[in-house]
């Protein structure tokens, strides 16, 4: 069996490939954008046993996706062994067999007709250059059926920008829930018993959000803010009676001098509020 590609015999290290990806992403020369483009698609050549500069050369990124060239694809094939026999290749029609020891043969056609059937008549390369958009896919087509280790996984870049809807972009399927998840949402996890400490900041949150006398009487009068103020003990009750005893100041402040209005009587021991 023919190798693939020459074997390069002197691997670069990955500080040597960060280097290059570095120099070949700010050239701006292949369309590769970020150094991390660059590297990835050198560690696929380097892997196939050719240097990895030669990635620049071979491979494209399209839309941020890899590409293989397809004169790289066919040049591949060819020195891999295979065999291309062009019947036609035109403007209207691209029509080659394709052979391989080991991939047998095959004879793929495409024409004006079959890219119109598939939607690409209409697009903008396709007008501009059809006999090279039909020999593009015709190799590709022809090398992956034969030959698919010359395609090195990729389409080629006229493939690529085609590419729409769910023949690239489609979002996987979402996973059946498991088992745990199942029980999880069958039985609703019990809510965490409330602190002393959550209740005075919840009580808290609502004398300061009230926006009327009534709201704060509501807050005052709540039977479990009655009864926190007669029970607790400590810290706590502190925080809890400084916070009573701000929210009256802010609604019922003292009268001035010469108020015509009764005085409040505040919050106290028989938890009543007048005015």
């Amino acid at each position: 069996m023919n190798a693939l590609v020459p074997v390069s015999s002197n691997p670069l290290s990955y500080a040597e490939l960060e280097r290059l990806g570095s120099a070949i992403a700010k050239s701006g020369l292949f369309g590769m954008k970020t150094a991390e483009q660059a590297i990835t698609l050198m560690m696929i050549a380097q892997a196939e046993g050719r240097h990895p500069a030669l990635a620049a050369r071979d491979y494209d990124v399209i839309q941020g996706k890899p590409a293989k060239k397809s004169e790289a694809m066919l040049r591949d094939f060819l020195e891999a062994g295979g065999h291309v026999t062009w019947h036609a290749l035109t403007d209207e029609v691209a029509d080659a067999t394709f052979k391989h020891q080991q991939g047998g043969e095959v004879r793929i056609t495409w024409d004006m007709q079959r890219a119109q059937k598939a939607g690409l008549k209409g697009k903008d390369l396709w007008g501009k250059y059809p006999r090279q958009m039909l020999r593009s896919r015709t190799v590709s087509e022809g090398v992956r059926t034969v030959w698919p280790m010359a395609t090195s996984g990729c389409y080629v870049p006229e493939e690529v920008r085609d590419f729409t809807g769910p023949t690239i972009e489609a979002k996987p399927e979402p996973e059946a829930p498991s088992t745990r998840e199942a029980i999880n949402a069958s039985v609703p996890i019990a809510p965490k018993p409330r602190t002393r400490r959550s209740f005075l900041d919840e009580t808290r949150q609502k004398l300061e959000g009230a926006q009327s006398h009534e709201a704060v009487n509501a807050v005052l009068f709540d039977q479990e803010v009655v009864r926190a103020r007669e029970e607790w003990q400590g810290p706590l009750k502190a925080e809890l009676e400084d916070t009573v005893t701000k929210a009256i100041a802010t609604w019922w402040p003292a009268e001035p001098e010469n108020g015509a209005d009764e005085p409040v009587e505040i919050f106290g021991e028989e938890n009543v509020l007048a005015g």
